[in-house]
C-alpha cells in the first residue's frame, strides 16, 4: 500500500466564534513543515456557494495537495442542492461537509444531500454534535452513502460511554467510519481500531488551530496516531489509506 498521510478535515473557514478563515497558502505550509502529503480542505458558516468557491480557488492554486468538499447548508435564497451537484458532478469535488450545528439532520431537510451523496458516490463527513439518533437514522436509510462521523461522535469529547455508541454504531452499521480529530481519549481510538478495522477510521487535525502554535497543533494531531500502541499497517490506513479508498483516489 502507498503510504501518503491525507488530513482529511481541514477549514478554510472554521465555525469558531470569529469564523476563522485560512488561507490555502497557510495550510500547504503547514503541511510541508509536519509532513502532510494532502489535505481535504472546505469551507463552513458561509454560504455553500461561498464554500465552493473558497475550496475552488485553493484546489486551483494547489491541485496535488488540497481536495476539495462542498459545504451543505440551506438557503432561502437558492436552491443549494443544485450547487452542491454542480460542485461534485462539474467541478470535481470529492465529498460533502454537514455541521450539525448550522443544519440539522432532520430528515426534511438534511435527506435530499444524503440521497445526491450516495448517487453520486461521495462521502458525508458530519459533525452530529454527538446526536447519535441521527447517525443511527442516516446510516439505516441510505446504506450506500459513506458517513464519516466527525470527531468520533463529540468533538473534544471526554465520555466514553458516548464515543461507545458511535462505536457500536459502525459495528452495525458498515457505511458509517469515524474521524479521529478533536478526540481526547487515546484509548478509544485504539479499541475501534481493533473493533473495526483500521480502514473505517480517518484521520484529520480540524486545523489549522493557533494553539500552542499553526505547526505545533497539526504535528500533535499527526503524532497521537503515529504514538498510538498499532501496527505499522493500522496506522498507515488510519493516516491515509482509508480515505484513500473511500475517495478512490
Amino acid at each position: 500500500m502507498l503510504k501518503i498521510i491525507i488530513d482529511s478535515h481541514v477549514h478554510l473557514k472554521h465555525g469558531d466564534i470569529n469564523k476563522t478563515e485560512y488561507s490555502p497558502e497557510s495550510i500547504v505550509e503547514i503541511m510541508d513543515i509536519v509532513g502532510i502529503d494532502k489535505s481535504i480542505v472546505f469551507a463552513m458558516s458561509t454560504t455553500t456557494r461561498r464554500s465552493i468557491q473558497m475550496a475552488y480557488n485553493a484546489v486551483r492554486k494547489f491541485p496535488d495537495r488540497l481536495i476539495p468538499y462542498v459545504y451543505a447548508l440551506p438557503s432561502f435564497e437558492r436552491r443549494v442542492l443544485e450547487d452542491i451537484n454542480q460542485a461534485v458532478s462539474e467541478y470535481g469535488f470529492k465529498g460533502i461537509k454537514i455541521h450539525a450545528g448550522e443544519c440539522i439532520l432532520t430528515n426534511y431537510v438534511i435527506d435530499p444531500v444524503i440521497k445526491l451523496a450516495q448517487e453520486k458516490n461521495v462521502p458525508c463527513l458530519i459533525d452530529c454534535l454527538g446526536k447519535y439518533k441521527d447517525i443511527e437514522r442516516l446510516a439505516r436509510t441510505f446504506p450506500n452513502t459513506k458517513i464519516i462521523v466527525a470527531h468520533m461522535g463529540k468533538y473534544l469529547c471526554n465520555d466514553p460511554k458516548l464515543i461507545d455508541v458511535f462505536i457500536e454504531l459502525a459495528e452495525k452499521y458498515q457505511n458509517i467510519y469515524l474521524d479521529v480529530s478533536g478526540v481526547i481519549l487515546l484509548d478509544k481510538i485504539v479499541e475501534a481500531t481493533k473493533r473495526l478495522g483500521a480502514e473505517r477510521l480517518i484521520f484529520g487535525t480540524d486545523g489549522p488551530h493557533k494553539k500552542p502554535t499553526l505547526i505545533e497543533y497539526a504535528r500533535r494531531e499527526l503524532d497521537k496516531i503515529k504514538n498510538l500502541p498499532l501496527t505499522s499497517e493500522e496506522k498507515n490506513l488510519i493516516l491515509g489509506g482509508s480515505i484513500i479508498k473511500i475517495l478512490n483516489i
